[in-house]
């Protein structure tokens, strides 16, 4: 595989981690959360495995369009004349 591969496949990874780690914590934050508070509901475990869902992808949408960071500027390159 080339280095641009390799790349990608590491943000890929990376995307796919986060999605994980992100998803898992809030099924826990809505376990608790419908345990404690909710009765025993399903609705608060369904809204922060999303809430964790959108995390993960807007982390991943960064890491692969970096010009869509709020705040930031990409500039056009100067060609220098000789």
């Amino acid at each position: 595989m080339s280095s641009t591969e390799n790349v990608v496949a590491q943000k890929y990874d990376r995307c796919l981690a986060d999605l994980l780690v992100k998803t898992g914590v809030g099924f826990g934050v809505g376990v608790l959360a419908s345990v404690i508070l909710f009765r025993r509901r399903t609705w608060p475990i369904a809204l922060s495995s999303g809430f964790g869902m959108g995390a993960a992808y807007a982390d991943c949408d960064r890491s692969f369009n970096p010009a869509r960071v709020p705040g930031t500027r990409i500039l056009p390159q100067v060609e220098q004349t000789k």
